[in-house]
């Protein structure tokens, strides 16, 4: 983060009532509880404990814990517009850019990630067991083409398919939406999901069939942006990458939630900002591993809909990248 985003961010925040109060005994200057909360954010493992940062910035426990509640209430309430739904001017911006990409009508990528937490869950803890052999959490995260989130749901266990966790959303009720979606837009998805008119994705089994072979390449390039975009929010806030933390209770995993909440708003912020990722100086860990495993047992059959979307997408998406210069033609 740069300096000058530092300020901009400490400047949106700074009149918030958190920072204020009629006290005897004065909090501590702002700049420095948003400095203590962006290094945490920043860090992951012994890097985030608290005993680490009580050497490195000479405050208390407490202390730390407040600055850091502090920032993440007032992140929200002023910045939380940084993650919202298109409207429908932004819509067809993005499906403009994936129209050159073969696929006319899509809004956004939509992909899973696991956020690993450091210890097992006190209650149910092996359910939080996921297919990295790790204690997690998956995240559901949808960007558009310039790897800003524009929607995201946490919560689910890291053992749940990504498939059951976008089931769970609040997104998933409403895909039929017009105030979400204009006639013949749609996400773009791997294999781990299923077909269906807002959802189109690449085939779990091409059988041989170079059509669909090409298809699902086209697909992948196109859904790089996504990798990018959780390889970036990862590798800019460390401490996704391992949450320190058990969770004991509804409110812990609702802190873990505005946690993660927080991290996106800022990594939106600084895309926003143009404060660029540098891969060279630190390079992002791309997440190659999809989920494989099959849709769980009852939403293995896909609407006709969802099928008959797919095969028009698929036709017309080859057409594109087969013309001069398409991916297909090289």
């Amino acid at each position: 983060m740069s300096r000058d985003s530092f300020y901009c961010i400490l400047y949106l925040i700074g009149d918030h009532s958190v920072f204020h109060n009629n006290s005897p005994k004065p909090q501590a200057a702002i700049f420095v509880q948003l400095a203590v909360a962006l290094d945490r954010f920043g860090h992951e493992g012994n890097g985030v404990c608290l005993d680490r940062s009580m050497l490195l910035w000479g405050i208390s426990h407490g202390s730390m814990v407040n600055y850091t509640n502090r920032v993440m209430i007032a992140l929200e309430s002023c910045m939380g517009q940084e993650i919202a739904w298109p409207d429908r001017q932004g819509r067809a911006t993005i499906a403009e850019h994936f129209a050159a990409l073969g696929f006319p009508g899509c809004v956004g990528l939509v992909d899973g990630t696991l956020v690993k937490l450091s210890q097992r869950p006190r209650d149910d803890g092996e359910t939080y067991f996921d297919r990295k052999s790790n204690y997690s959490l998956n995240v559901q995260v949808i960007c558009d083409q310039h790897k800003r989130v524009i929607y995201f749901f946490a919560g689910m266990l890291g053992s749940c398919h990504d498939l059951t966790c976008l089931r769970r959303s609040g997104l998933w009720r409403r895909l039929d939406s017009a105030q979400l979606f204009d006639r013949g837009q749609y996400l773009l998805g791997d294999s781990c999901y299923v077909p269906l008119e807002r959802l189109v994705c690449s085939y779990k089994r091409t059988g041989g069939d170079m059509d669909k072979v090409s298809f699902n390449t086209c697909i992948a390039h196109a859904r790089v942006g996504n990798e990018h975009c959780i390889g970036i929010l990862k590798a800019r806030w460390h401490s996704l990458k391992e949450i320190r933390t058990q969770l004991r209770n509804a409110r812990e995993n609702a802190y873990v939630i505005r946690w993660i909440r927080c991290c996106i708003i800022l990594h939106n912020f600084l895309i926003w900002r143009n404060d660029e990722w540098s891969d060279e100086d630190h390079p992002i860990e791309l997440e190659r591993d999809a989920d494989i495993r099959p849709p769980p047992e009852g939403i293995r059959d896909v609407n006709r809909r969802g099928i008959q979307r797919r095969q028009e997408v698929h036709a017309l998406c080859l057409e594109i990248n087969r013309r001069p210069g398409g991916l297909l033609s090289r």
